[in-house]
């Protein structure tokens, strides 16, 4: 009796083992990087006293709601973009950055952090492999999705950090100047093919275009403007378009816009831009395939409740892409000081983090409408990255852009 009535729980765990071991055939993860270092207290950012470690969560984003099923301590930053996580195409690592951590000379500030965690996703549960430098304020990163290179878009530098990647060792391999301290950092993605990147430079108002070939990176000296403090992006799978979002309106209370990048144009330009009618369009994912936008406004929810431009909840605005024009189709309220936001692979589930409320929120999307399911993940921390693997780009999609000739 005692083995029947306990072999349905041992099965389960056998079962959840073998999906964090490795059954990746059918795998669909998101990774979630969760901050503990710092609250929101009535709009202003707080160190936390002797805060407990910073988390990282891998969700199973095939179950219904989807689930937290494993979770390993690593440091995380909510400065920079909310693509500071990312994870190999065959979902077997994880990579996250740290920005800041806490000034060890004074803690109740920030200071710049430089680590980027490497951690293995096919254990149970999850383990920290390494641990690495990028430059000073390591922020967004991507990995291409032939899964041998990453890179780290460097905030306070000015710089982008190579790393090539080997089964499960990731190597460092050069550093590329792109505007330097002056231009700042933010984001960096690669394209589909492999042989471009951009990254966008939150000081001077730029994207700037990389060329890659192997692990040999160059900064082509070919910039775009669109808007000004512009740090997340994203390039669609089809290859065809990139994404960039503007920030000033964090400021200032206006409202902020994002802008599409026109990767087949050679060089590639900003063809287009549409308000997101709130201010600080702070995350933003394209769809797996490559028809619309979902964009995270925090919309005031960050800000001091007197504050005239404060708002108790924030927005999921989804922005349609129609060749070389965007389109607002759907709107929700989501939590406060929110974070990133993913797809899962089908495109029709949602997930956007809240830093306040320490959760993801599940919505629907038809295609048509946007649906908030009333689902909550709950994670350990405050969910400032999140990112789901990147694969190689379906059948049909737009032709791969080729970096621009050198000046």
């Amino acid at each position: 009796m005692t083995l029947r009535r306990h072999t349905p729980l041992a099965l389960g765990l056998a079962l959840l083992a073998a999906h964090a071991l490795g059954a990746r055939a059918d795998a669909q993860l998101a990774v979630s990087g969760n901050e503990n270092k710092v609250v929101n207290v009535n709009g202003v950012v707080t160190v936390v006293p002797d805060p407990p470690p910073d988390t990282v969560s891998v969700i199973d984003l095939k179950a219904s709601p989807p689930r937290v099923v494993g979770e390993v301590k690593a440091p995380v930053s909510v400065v920079g973009p909310p693509l500071s996580i990312a994870m190999t195409p065959d979902e077997s690592l994880a990579l996250v950055t740290a920005s800041n951590k806490v000034d060890p000379n004074d803690k109740t500030k920030q200071t710049p952090d430089n680590r980027v965690t490497v951690i293995d996703l096919t254990v149970n549960p999850p383990k920290v492999i390494a641990t690495l430098e990028a430059g000073m304020g390591a922020a967004g990163i991507s990995v291409n999705r032939q899964g041998t290179l990453a890179l780290v878009s460097n905030l306070v530098d000015g710089t982008v950090s190579v790393f090539t990647i080997q089964g499960k060792t990731v190597t460092p391999a050069g550093t590329v100047e792109v505007g330097g301290a002056k231009a700042g950092g933010g984001m960096v993605a690669i394209t589909p093919d492999g042989k471009s990147a951009l990254v966008s430079r939150s000081n001077d108002h730029k994207i700037s275009v990389l060329s890659i070939d192997g692990a040999k990176v160059e900064y082509t000296n070919r910039d775009m403007t669109a808007g000004v403090r512009p740090i997340v992006l994203d390039v669609a799978s089809s290859g065809a378009f990139a994404v960039v979002a503007s920030l000033a309106g964090g400021v200032t209370g206006d409202s902020d816009s994002i802008s599409l990048i026109d990767l087949t144009a050679k060089p590639p330009r900003v063809v287009d831009t549409i308000g997101v009618l709130g201010a600080t369009a702070e995350g933003l994912k394209i769809s797996p395939d490559s028809s619309v936008v979902a964009v995270v406004v925090h919309n005031g929810s960050n800000r001091p409740k007197e504050s005239p431009f404060y708002n108790d909840a924030g927005k999921l605005v989804i922005v349609r892409v129609t060749g070389k024009t965007l389109s607002r189709v759907g709107e929700a309220p989501i939590g406060h000081w929110s974070q990133g936001v993913v797809f899962s692979p089908d495109g029709t589930t949602i997930l956007v983090g809240n830093m306040v409320e320490k959760d993801y929120w599940v919505f629907q999307w038809s295609g048509a409408m946007l649906k908030d399911t009333g689902q909550r993940v709950k994670v350990n921390g405050g969910p400032a990255a999140i990112r789901a693997a990147e694969k190689e780009a379906p059948s049909g999609g737009g032709r791969p852009p080729q970096p621009p000739p050198r000046p």
